[in-house]
């Protein structure tokens, strides 16, 4: 079923982040929505199009298992370094640089166990 596209300006979320997040779209593909450049697949690499989720508590981030270990056992978070992966599903006959286009039904995971997901997509009128 067709969804809002995401933009650069889109907010997102992590099931281990203790905040929200903004997504950044370089504008290598020159493609806008709504006036912001619209999300691809590959847009999706950490502290590059996804910022950090302020404190991460998954004690698969080896500093959280650290910090965790060091206060005996007690969860201690640690600074989010997102390393998500590429978005999926896509949108597939959607293309901007060749490559399928985020809508808001689309997520991703992080390497340290997170679920991401977009929260407010940044376009409100355009569906794909």
């Amino acid at each position: 079923m067709p969804a809002p596209i995401t933009t650069s300006t889109a907010t997102l979320a992590c099931s281990f982040g203790s905040a929200p997040a903004t997504l950044t779209v370089l504008p290598a593909s020159q493609v806008l929505v709504e006036g912001n450049p619209v999300a691809a697949l590959p847009d999706s690499a950490g502290m590059v199009n996804v910022a950090p989720f302020g404190m991460c508590s998954s004690l698969a981030n080896p500093a959280v298992a650290s910090a965790t270990a060091a206060a005996q056992g007690v969860l201690t978070p640690q600074p989010c370094t997102p390393q998500p992966l590429p978005w999926t599903p896509g949108v597939p006959l959607v293309l901007a640089g060749g490559q399928p286009v985020v809508n808001a039904t689309c997520t991703t995971s992080c390497a340290f166990g997170g679920a991401i997901t977009i929260t407010r997509p940044g376009s409100t009128q355009t569906l794909g």
